[in-house]
């Protein structure tokens, strides 16, 4: 009975002094470590126990006063016998010692070592919570950008045919163009040539009609005279005439351009001729040209 009692004296004095004050370490089940929102229907299904009047068995009187009575009761009850002191009581006493020291004097320890472990699994389960959070919104923006994909694929797919099908028409377009460029690089080198053999001829002739000209005038000294008589009347400015050295020349051109025409022989134009084939080939070749001449000049496809 007195056990009981003792054990019942001891459960009112930590409910007490729970209800002054105690450490939240002391009652970890009322610590959330979630870090969401609670929910409106969780916080509207709480309520609030109703508070009592506190003080000494909930009279509203100081618990100091409970050291009076305690001493006016343990009198009797020790002098009548009710109550024996025995090593029970000093078991008591102890235990209930050390509970009091370990209370006042590391009772702010124990609370702040129970907080900081509870605010750094609080900490951990945050940063958990935001890794989580993070990684799903990326999943989400990556889902956001890829719905479209399939349109985007669609375009890219409409796109490839638009453009082989300009590369079609721009590759049934661009033989002709290429044979166009070629045809008028190979009429530009003919033309080049033509020129070239041209003015040779001119500089042949006129060296040709030169040295026959000074010829003539050496071994005749009546054009001598004559030529002489010419140079010194322009030099007067009064009338000269013809001038020989002039007429020598055109003479010589015309004695020139007759034994031409009557002459047969073409072994040089043939020759000309198939030097101007030789340099059209070899061009066409090196160019990769559409065309190839034969030994008449006749053009023909490769």
């Amino acid at each position: 009975m007195l056990r009981h009692a003792a054990s019942s004296a001891v459960k009112r004095a930590a409910l007490r002094s729970s209800s002054r004050g105690a450490p939240l370490c002391a009652a970890p089940g009322n610590m959330s470590f979630h870090a969401s929102a609670k929910r409106e229907e969780d916080t509207a299904a709480t309520t609030l126990p109703e508070e009592g009047k506190g003080g000494l068995f909930g009279t509203g009187l100081n618990e100091w006063f409970a050291l009076p009575i305690g001493v006016a009761a343990a009198v009797p009850m020790i002098k009548l016998e009710w109550y024996v002191i025995n090593e029970e009581t000093q078991l008591l006493a102890v235990f209930l010692a050390f509970c009091v020291t370990v209370y006042t004097q590391g009772g702010d320890a124990i609370h702040k070592a129970l907080s900081q472990k509870a605010e750094e699994l609080l900490k951990e389960h945050n940063e958990a919570e935001d890794n989580v959070i993070a990684a799903l919104e990326q999943k989400l923006e990556f889902l956001q950008t890829g719905k479209n994909m399939v349109n985007d694929f669609n375009a890219i797919n409409e796109m490839r045919a638009e453009t082989y099908k300009k590369l079609n028409a721009a590759g049934a377009i661009k033989p002709q163009h290429d044979f166009k460029a070629q045809v008028e690089k190979m009429l530009n080198m003919i033309a080049a040539e033509e020129a070239s053999v041209t003015e040779k001829t001119k500089m042949s002739l006129m060296s040709e009609a030169t040295a026959s000209v000074t010829e003539k005038f050496s071994s005749d000294k009546a054009l001598k005279k004559a030529a002489l008589d010419s140079a010194i009347a322009s030099i007067k400015g009064g009338k000269s005439g013809v001038d020989p050295v002039q007429a020598a020349f055109v003479q010589f051109f015309k004695d020139k351009s007759a034994e031409a025409k009557a002459s047969k022989d073409d072994s040089e134009e043939k020759a000309q001729r198939e030097a101007m084939i030789a340099k059209m080939n070899s061009l066409a070749k090196n160019e990769g040209f559409f065309f190839e001449f034969d030994a008449q000049g006749k053009p023909s496809m490769v």
